[in-house]
């Protein structure tokens, strides 16, 4: 994507200095700082601080960490099983993106039993294919999401098509389009008249500090809203459509996404809204059947919940907000079951929310 007429994306690999950069996400939109990630501990670090966040871009991260532990490995002291264990440290750095441990073990497959430069150039390769891949993959669910979009506005007679989206999926979480908002580029680019609310996406604020600002950057309109104003809106006929990512999906189609995607479902649902989610295949578990009960959790810090960032004066800071010794609970993510979904918007086009929907168009995974 373009960022002041400049196209750029959050992660960008240097071969000749055999480092990987990355935007630092947690300092957007106030600053654009890069940060370099020369080895496992610095990807570690850029994964489980949210350097870098989203599932793909996760998923993508750590598939350079493997490349990384295999340039450490040059002198082929480190065996096939120190670099598993390299491998094991990354996939733990966040639980609930799939996308992760996903394109870990890839990298890790392509490499075993290899050594010296051929190990280090496949899983450069197999790194870059995989960047490439969630890419195109992307850029297709836009070209699918575009339809329903259309058909909205078409329906209205090319009035405001309005969308509300939670969280960031957008390219700073997937390398470029995005998830969510890449049917969102896609109808901009093609003259459809739309507007996006911004969920703001307490506690980290993703949606208004990252959402707002990719959107801004293009050209498109939106307003940031809180939380809890997306019912409201709703109500109100103010909200056409509700399309938002995914971390993790099971087969049969409950979704884990940014805390707070269940409780817009249930809106969208009683004000009969579509609510899709946008994901790329990686992002599929095909190993869980009920996402409640399965789907892994992650719970952080509880000062990410007593403080809130922005711009004062100048400087980013930090400011507390409830009582300093008020308890805390910071779950990241909730799951919004498949019965609450309208469909999904994948690479290979669009599907209802369940196992016979999903197999449809993954058949080869069924």
């Amino acid at each position: 994507m373009k960022v002041d007429g400049m196209d750029i994306r959050p992660i960008w690999f240097d071969k000749n200095e055999q480092v990987v950069h990355v935007i630092d996400q947690r300092l957007l939109p106030h600053e654009f700082v890069v940060a370099e990630l020369r080895n496992v501990d610095h990807v570690i670090t850029a994964i489980r601080e949210m350097f870098v966040r989203g599932a793909p871009l996760i998923g993508v991260t750590g598939a350079y960490g493997v490349y990384l532990a295999a340039v450490a490995s040059a002198d082929n002291t480190i065996s096939d099983d120190d670099l598993a264990k390299e491998c094991n440290r990354i996939k733990a750095a966040r639980p609930t993106a799939i996308n992760l441990a996903w394109a870990v073990d890839r990298v890790f497959a392509s490499i075993r039993g290899k050594s010296g430069r051929d190990r280090i150039e496949a899983a450069r390769n197999e790194a870059s294919a995989i960047e490439e891949e969630e890419v195109e993959n992307c850029k297709r669910i836009g070209e699918y999401g575009f339809s329903i979009i259309d058909e909205i506005s078409s329906r209205k007679n090319r009035k405001t098509v309005n969308i509300l989206t939670h969280c960031n999926a957008g390219w700073l979480a997937c390398v470029d389009y995005g998830t969510a908002t890449a049917p969102m580029y896609a109808a901009f680019d093609r003259g459809l008249d739309i507007h996006v609310w911004v969920d703001e996406t307490r506690p980290l604020n993703q949606g208004a500090r990252l959402t707002a600002w990719e959107l801004g950057k293009h050209g498109i309109s939106h307003t940031v809203i809180t939380d809890n104003a997306g019912g409201h809106f709703m109500q109100h006929g103010l909200v056409d459509l509700v399309i938002v990512g995914t971390d993790r999906t099971t087969y049969t189609g409950d979704v884990a996404n940014k805390i707070g995607t269940y409780l817009k479902a249930l809106a969208a649902k009683d004000n009969g809204i579509p609510f899709y989610v946008a994901l790329p295949s990686s992002t599929f578990d095909w190993t869980l059947r009920d996402g409640l009960k399965e789907i892994p959790i992650e719970e952080r810090e509880p000062d990410e919940v007593r403080h809130i960032q922005g711009l004062h004066d100048g400087r980013i800071s930090n400011v507390l907000v409830p009582p300093e010794g008020s308890p805390c609970r910071n779950p990241v993510f909730d799951v919004t079951p498949a019965r609450l979904i309208t469909g999904f918007i994948t690479e290979r086009g669009i599907c209802k929310a369940s196992e016979q929907g999903i197999a449809g168009l993954f058949p080869e995974m069924k």
